[in-house]
C-alpha cells in the first residue's frame, strides 16, 4: 500500500465496498468483520488462569470486574492484515456502527492495533456521498462512556448467565440457559399461556340485519340495545367467563340463544324508524418514521417477516446505501431528511398534502441512545421505490417500500373526514323494543394516506381502513321509516388472550422498556433455539420446559425476572453511556450488593438453600393429576383412580406420555383422560416371537405408538460364565485387566403402521414391523436392496441410493425384480419427487410463486420452485402453517447463497498446533494490560 494513505476500518465487508465508492484514492477501506476480541469461555482460559479470579467468568470480580479479552482464532489473520496496512498509513479512521457495540469494536481495534498515527472516530448513519462527507467533517475521539456501557452490558450478561444457568442444569435439565432479557421474554410467553389455560369462555348472542330506505338504499346494522339495556359484547366478559363489574350488570343484557332466535323471528316484517343521527369530524395523524421495534412489527404484520429476517434484509439495505442505520430507538429525522420527505411528498401528491411547517415527533424513550435518527431512505434526496425496483431483491424491495412510505407519510397532512352514526328501533311481535346501530367513516381528504394507496397486501392496513371507511351510510332523517330484512341471530364465544407473535412481543418489550433495538431479534432467536418457545403459525407457544424454568426463576430469582427491575437495568446502562454512573460501582452493587443493603446476585446464589426439583418440574393439570417435566420430556402422572396397589402395597401410579405437538393450553381435563386411556394399552404384551422366544410389547412413546422386543437381563450366573470364557489380558506391570461385560443388546423397535392402534395391534402385525428392514434381494452389481420404513414413509435402499415406495404393503411384498425396475429408472430429484406435494400453501406473498411442501432426501422441505428450506424437526408437516412456510422461505432468501469456505486444512492444522504457545502472549490481553 503506498505511503500516505488513510486507513478506514468498518465492521462489515459489504459496508467497506459501499464506502470505498465515496472516498478518494487516498483512502483504503477494510473491515474487521465484527468484533475481533471477546470474553472466552472459562474452559478456554490458559491453564494458569483457570484456578484464579478469572476462572469462573473470564472476568475478575475482585479487581473492578476486569475482563480478560481474547482475539478469536478466526480473527487472527484479519488482525495481522490490519496491522500490516496500518504500518503504511499516516492516519487511522475507526468507523464501526454509531452505537454502543460499534463504539466497543472501535475501542478493541485501538487496543489491539496500538497505532502510532493520528486516530479518528468516524460515524455515519447512512452510506451515501453526503453521509460519508459529513462523517469526515465531524470526526471525534472514541467515547469511553459508550465503551463502558457496552462492556458493562457484556459483563452483566456473563455474570447473569453463568450464575443462574448452572442452577437450571441441576434442577431442570442440561443445556438450558438464563439470560437477562431472554428469561424475561420467556416469562411473558409463559404468563400469556397461563392466562389461556385459566381462561373460561363465555357465550353470548346478538342480531344483525339489512335495512333499506323507501328509495331502495341498503346498509347493515347490529343490535345494540334491548328494552333500553345495552347488549353484551365480548369485551363485557372477564377471563373467568363472567360479566365485568365495571358496569352494573342490570345495564347489560346477555342474550341467550333462545332469546336471540325468538327476537329475530319476532322482528320479521317489523317496522323500524330512525331514532338519532350524528356526525363527528374525523382526523388522523401520520405515524413517525420507523425505529427498530416498529419496523420489525410492521414487517411482521404486512410482509410476514420474522424479526431476524427483517434485520437481515435491513442490514443489506443499509450496507448498500439504501437506508439509514437500522438499529435505533429515536424517531428523530435530520433536517435534510425532513426536507427530502416534504419535497418528495409535494412532487408526488401535491402541495396541499404537505403541512406549512415540518412535523416533529417526540421520542417514546427519552434515553434513546443507539443511533440519533429514525430509519429512513438514505441520502438528502430520496429514491422512490420505482427507482430502485430493479436494483433490489424481492424482499429488499418490500422492506424499502415500507420504509419509504412511512418516512414520506410522516411529513404529510392529517387525513380528514367525518364519522356518521345512526340508531334505529323496531318493536318485536312480543313487545320487546330492539335498537340497532351502524356507523361509517368517510375520508374527504386523504392526506398522508395517499402515500399508502399502492399497498397491495390483504392484511389490515392504512389503505384498507380508508377504503372500508368510505362506504357511506345512505342519507337519512330522524323519524324516517325503514324496512328490516334478513335479521339473523348470531352466537359468539369469547376467546382467550392471543398468544404473542414476534411482532407483539417486540411491542411489549418496547412498551416495558426492556432490552434495546439491537437485542429484540437475537432474544427471540435465542428463546426458540433453547427450546423454550416454538412457533405455531406466527404465534409463540411455550414448551413445558419453559414453564419449569420460569417457575424456578420466579420462586428463587424473582427480582431478576421482574419486568420493572429489568427495565431499570436498561436505564442504568443508559446512564453509564452518558457518564452519569461509574461502571465498576454499578457492577459491584449488582453482583456483591449495594451499600443500601440491597442483596447482590452472588449472595442470592450462594444462599439459595434447597430447591425441590420435583416440585419445580411438576404442575397440577387436573384432579389428582400432575404434569412432570422429565429427562426425556413431559409426561402425566396420577395415582390409580381404581385404587389398585403394587406389589409393595403402595397405590399404583399411572403415567401417560404427552404428544410433542400438544400446546399447553390444549391439555384439558378431557384430553388428560384420553391420554391416560391410550396409555392403558402401552406396555401391552402381544406374545412371544417364535423365532427368538422374546416377549413383544406395544408401547406409547413420545413420538407415537410403537412395538418392541424385551431383551432379558443376564443372570449373575450367565454373566460370570460369559466373563470366565474370555481370555485374561494383562497390564505391563503384570496385573490382570478387568474383563469387559457384554455390550447391552439394542432391542428391535418399529413404529406402528398407518391404520394400526395400540388397542388393535396384534402379534402378527408386530412381527411384520420388526422384520424391517427386509432384505429384498441383490442387484446385478452385487449390492443388497432392502425395504425400510422411514420417518416420512416406506422406501427402498441400496447403498446410499434411496427410492420411495408407493405404499406400506410394498415393504413386505415387493420382489427383487420389481425393485430392479425401480432402480433402472433415472433417479428423480428428491426422494419422493414423483409423489404429490405433502402440503400446498398458495402463492408466496413476496415471490408470488406457489409454495408447497415436498418430501426430500433429508426430510420434508418447503419450496417455491427457486428457494428450498428444510422443515425444522421440531415442526411436523401437519403443524406447519402457510405463514410459517412463508417465513422459512423469507429467512432463507435473506441469508443469501451459502458462502464457500476458503480455509485450507493445512492452515487449520498449523493454527491448532501453535494455539497453546501463542494464546497467552499473542491473542489475549486484559483491559488494563492493553491500555
Amino acid at each position: 500500500m503506498p505511503a500516505g494513505k488513510k486507513l478506514v476500518i468498518v465492521e462489515s465487508p459489504a459496508k467497506s465496498k459501499s464506502i470505498a465508492k465515496y472516498l478518494g484514492d487516498d483512502f483504503i477501506v477494510d473491515a474487521s468483520a465484527g468484533h475481533i476480541r471477546d470474553l472466552p469461555q472459562p474452559s478456554d482460559l490458559p491453564a494458569d488462569m483457570k484456578k484464579g479470579p478469572f476462572g469462573k467468568f473470564a472476568v475478575n470480580p475482585e479487581e473492578g470486574f476486569k475482563p480478560y479479552y481474547v482475539i478469536s482464532d478466526s480473527k487472527k489473520s484479519k488482525v495481522r492484515e490490519l496491522k500490516a496496512r496500518l504500518k503504511e498509513a499516516d492516519e487511522l479512521y475507526l468507523a464501526p456502527d454509531a452505537d454502543r457495540e460499534g463504539e466497543a469494536i472501535a475501542w478493541h481495534l485501538l487496543e489491539v492495533l496500538k497505532p502510532k498515527v493520528p486516530v479518528y472516530r468516524m460515524t455515519f448513519t447512512e452510506i451515501t456521498r453526503e453521509g460519508i462527507t459529513r462523517a469526515l467533517e465531524n470526526v471525534r475521539e472514541i467515547d469511553q462512556d459508550l465503551v463502558d456501557a457496552q462492556e458493562t452490558r457484556r459483563i452483566l450478561d456473563r455474570l447473569f448467565g453463568y450464575e443462574l444457568s448452572p442452577v437450571l442444569w441441576r434442577k431442570v435439565g442440561k443445556g438450558l440457559s438464563a439470560g437477562r432479557v431472554q428469561s424475561v421474554a420467556t416469562r411473558l410467553v409463559v404468563e400469556r399461556e397461563r392466562e389461556r389455560m385459566a381462561f373460561i369462555p363465555a357465550s353470548y348472542w346478538d342480531l344483525s340485519g339489512t335495512f333499506s330506505t323507501d328509495g331502495g338504499e341498503e346498509f347493515t346494522a347490529k343490535l345494540t340495545a334491548l328494552d333500553g339495556s345495552r347488549i353484551a359484547t365480548g369485551s363485557d366478559f372477564d377471563d373467568r367467563g363472567e360479566l365485568k363489574q365495571t358496569r352494573s350488570k342490570q345495564d347489560v343484557a346477555v342474550l341467550k340463544r333462545d332469546d336471540a332466535e325468538s327476537l329475530a323471528s319476532g322482528l320479521t316484517d317489523a317496522p323500524f324508524s330512525v331514532d338519532s343521527l350524528e356526525e363527528k369530524p374525523y382526523s388522523r395523524r401520520p405515524q413517525p418514521a420507523f425505529i427498530t421495534s416498529t419496523l420489525q412489527q410492521e414487517a411482521a404484520r404486512r410482509l410476514r417477516f420474522s424479526s431476524r429476517v427483517t434485520m437481515q434484509v435491513a442490514q443489506r439495505l443499509y450496507e448498500n446505501g439504501y437506508i439509514t442505520y437500522m438499529r435505533t430507538d429515536s424517531v428523530t429525522l435530520s433536517n435534510e431528511a425532513v426536507q427530502a420527505a416534504r419535497r418528495q411528498a409535494t412532487e408526488l401528491y401535491g402541495a396541499d398534502h404537505v403541512p406549512e411547517k415540518p412535523r416533529f415527533y417526540a421520542k417514546k424513550n427519552e434515553s434513546a441512545q443507539e443511533a440519533h435518527e429514525a430509519i429512513r431512505p438514505a441520502g438528502d434526496h430520496f429514491r422512490t421505490p420505482g427507482q430502485v425496483a430493479n436494483q433490489l431483491s424481492a424482499d429488499e424491495f418490500k422492506l424499502y417500500e415500507l420504509i419509504w412510505k412511512r418516512t414520506v407519510a410522516s411529513q404529510m397532512q392529517d387525513a380528514k373526514g367525518f364519522t356518521a352514526s345512526v340508531r334505529l328501533t323496531g318493536e318485536a311481535a312480543d313487545g320487546r323494543r330492539a335498537t340497532f346501530g351502524a356507523s361509517g367513516t368517510v375520508i374527504t381528504f386523504p392526506g398522508f394516506l395517499a402515500a399508502y394507496e399502492e399497498v397491495k397486501e390483504q392484511e389490515e392496513s392504512d389503505a384498507a381502513k380508508a377504503k372500508d371507511s368510505n362506504k357511506r351510510l345512505p342519507k337519512l332523517e330522524e323519524g324516517e321509516k325503514l324496512t328490516g330484512e334478513d335479521i339473523e341471530a348470531k352466537g359468539h364465544e369469547t376467546t382467550p388472550p392471543a398468544r404473542y407473535t414476534e411482532a407483539s412481543i417486540v411491542a411489549e418489550l418496547e412498551k416495558r422498556e426492556i432490552g434495546r433495538p439491537s437485542t429484540y431479534a437475537p432474544t427471540i432467536s435465542t428463546i426458540m433455539d433453547r427450546g423454550y418457545v416454538t412457533k405455531r403459525g406466527s404465534a409463540l407457544v411455550p414448551s413445558w420446559t419453559a414453564f419449569s424454568v420460569i417457575r424456578l426463576l420466579e420462586e428463587h430469582f424473582g427480582r431478576y425476572v421482574n419486568y420493572d427491575f429489568t427495565a431499570r437495568m436498561e436505564d442504568d446502562l443508559d446512564q453509564i453511556a452518558r457518564g452519569e454512573i461509574e461502571r465498576e460501582a454499578w457492577l459491584q452493587g449488582f453482583y456483591f450488593g449495594a451499600s443500601s443493603g440491597e442483596q447482590g446476585l452472588k449472595d442470592v446464589v450462594d444462599n439459595l438453600g434447597e430447591i425441590d426439583a420435583r416440585a419445580i418440574n411438576s404442575m397440577a393439570v387436573a384432579e389428582n393429576t400432575h404434569l412432570r417435566v422429565g429427562r426425556y420430556g413431559p409426561y402425566l402422572e396420577r395415582p390409580n383412580p381404581d385404587g389398585v396397589v403394587d406389589a409393595e402395597g403402595e397405590l399404583e401410579v399411572q403415567r401417560a406420555n404427552l404428544p410433542q405437538d400438544l400446546a399447553p393450553d390444549e391439555l384439558t381435563a378431557q384430553k388428560v383422560e384420553e391420554l391416560f386411556e391410550q396409555a392403558k394399552h402401552s406396555g401391552k404384551v402381544l406374545g412371544d416371537d417364535p423365532g427368538t422366544g422374546r416377549e413383544i410389547v406395544a408401547k406409547d412413546g413420545r413420538y407415537g405408538p410403537y412395538v418392541t422386543e424385551v431383551i432379558p437381563e443376564m443372570t449373575e450366573e450367565e454373566l460370570q460364565s460369559y466373563l470366565d470364557a474370555q481370555p485374561t489380558e494383562y497390564y505391563k506391570n503384570g496385573k490382570p485387566k478387568p474383563k469387559k461385560k457384554p455390550a447391552k443388546q439394542k432391542p428391535r423397535t418399529g413404529s406402528l403402521l398407518s391404520g394400526m392402534t395400540l388397542e388393535t395391534v396384534s402379534l402378527e402385525d408386530a412381527l411384520k414391523i420388526l422384520s424391517l428392514p427386509r432384505v429384498v434381494g441383490t442387484d446385478d452389481d452385487g449390492e443388497e436392496i432392502t425395504a425400510q420404513n422411514g420417518r416420512f414413509g416406506p422406501y427402498l435402499k441400496k447403498g446410499s441410493d434411496s427410492r420411495s415406495l408407493e405404499s406400506e404393503d410394498q415393504m413386505f411384498t415387493i420382489t427383487v425384480d420389481e425393485a430392479k425396475k425401480i432402480y433402472a429408472q433415472p433417479k428423480q430429484r428428491g426422494r419422493r419427487a414423483a409423489q404429490p406435494p405433502l402440503a400446498e400453501f398458495g402463492s408466496d406473498p413476496t415471490t408470488e410463486k406457489p409454495v408447497v411442501v415436498k418430501d426430500g432426501r433429508f426430510g420434508p422441505y418447503v419450496t417455491d420452485g427457486e428457494t428450498n428450506v428444510t422443515v425444522p424437526r421440531s415442526v411436523s408437516v401437519e403443524q406447519l402453517t402457510k405463514e410459517h412456510a412463508y417465513s422459512l422461505l423469507a429467512e432463507k432468501r435473506a441469508k443469501g447463497p451459502a458462502k464457500k469456505s476458503t480455509a485450507k486444512k493445512s492452515a487449520a492444522k498449523k493454527s491448532g498446533a501453535t494455539k497453546k504457545s501463542t494464546t497467552k502472549k499473542s491473542t489475549a490481553s486484559t483491559k488494563a494490560g492493553a491500555s
